[in-house]
């Protein structure tokens, strides 16, 4: 089972191991649908291996009933992977094994200060409930009892990587690291807060609230003005940003996580760079331009060209 909310990777590992992908459905809201999955749940009964979720989802929103989710999954056998992907909105103030997880794995190059893109790396521990710890890879270097041969030539990975993690979890401290959780999650809602009345915030909890990041629902002024995300998303290069996460989760839309990193100047240079956006798109809107003469549809622009 795999929410429409989860992380996408999750159904590609499901179906690289030769099981078949079951969605479950989310209200609208972001969260899953329980009505939906108590459905699936009575559909497949014994034969659930597992709900694959991340939390909070990919949605931005954390799922109240999370862990009412998992008994229910639990109730017929099946076991519980928490996706580490968003661990950097749980780190200090919640657990994969509170929430009922029985397998998570941890991203690093995402929470513990891997260096994330141009490549990767792409890495991570794999923690589970005591009950899989005989099903945890071996290693010949390491002698034990286990009978699951190993998944990385070196016993304990990388040995440039790893040692990174290492030290800035030793720096920050159990303080340290809960105060870059509350950050990452108070300046997603920064944003949200100020970029609201210029774009609709897709999902929020029944206080107003999102998670790490949120999700802009730009498909209203494709519909007002004709002005697509790509058009946004190439625009904000002329302001100096790299566009956000773009059509995913939710097509026609922008996902925007500024995670811990990001300090207020930074934050508020963005939220006037898309405010300044909406302006230009209210252009077209009152008929000023055209949508296919804006400024919006020919960005983003040269030196050359701004300079001629």
């Amino acid at each position: 089972l795999v929410p429409s909310s989860a992380h996408g990777t999750n159904p590609a590992s499901a179906q690289m191991v030769g099981l078949d992908v079951v969605v479950v459905g989310c209200d609208p809201d972001g969260n899953i649908d329980i009505d939906d999955l108590r459905e699936k749940v009575a559909a497949h009964g014994t034969n659930i291996s597992c709900l694959m979720i991340t939390y909070p989802s990919t949605h931005g929103v954390f799922e109240v009933a999370v862990q009412e989710v998992c008994e229910l999954v639990h109730s017929v056998g099946g076991q519980i992977y928490l996706d580490g992907a968003n661990l950097n909105a749980q780190v200090g103030l919640t657990s994969p094994g509170l929430i009922g997880s029985d397998v998570s794995h941890l991203n690093l190059h995402k929470t513990f200060c891997i260096p994330h893109g141009g490549g990767g790396p792409g890495v991570g521990p794999i923690g589970v409930a005591e009950h899989l710890a005989p099903f945890i890879p071996g290693h010949p270097e390491l002698g034990g009892s286990s009978t699951v041969g190993p998944v990385s030539a070196a016993p304990f990975g990388s040995a440039m990587i790893l040692p990174i993690s290492w030290m800035y979890i030793r720096m920050m401290g159990p303080d340290g690291l809960t105060a870059a959780t509350e950050n990452a999650i108070l300046s997603a809602n920064y944003i949200a807060k100020r970029l609201q009345d210029a774009y609709p915030i897709l999902y929020k909890d029944s206080q107003g609230f999102v998670a790490h990041e949120c999700i802009l629902d730009t498909r209203v002024v494709k519909d007002s003005a004709g002005v697509t995300v790509d058009d946004i998303a190439k625009r904000l290069i002329d302001y100096g940003f790299h566009a956000p996460t773009m059509s995913w989760p939710v097509a026609g839309t922008l996902m925007i996580e500024p995670t811990e990193s990001e300090p207020l100047a930074e934050l508020d240079r963005f939220c006037d760079a898309m405010i300044a956006i909406r302006e230009e798109i209210a252009s077209i809107e009152n008929g000023e331009s055209a949508a296919d003469d804006s400024v919006l549809r020919h960005a983003p622009y040269t030196v050359e060209a701004v300079t001629a």
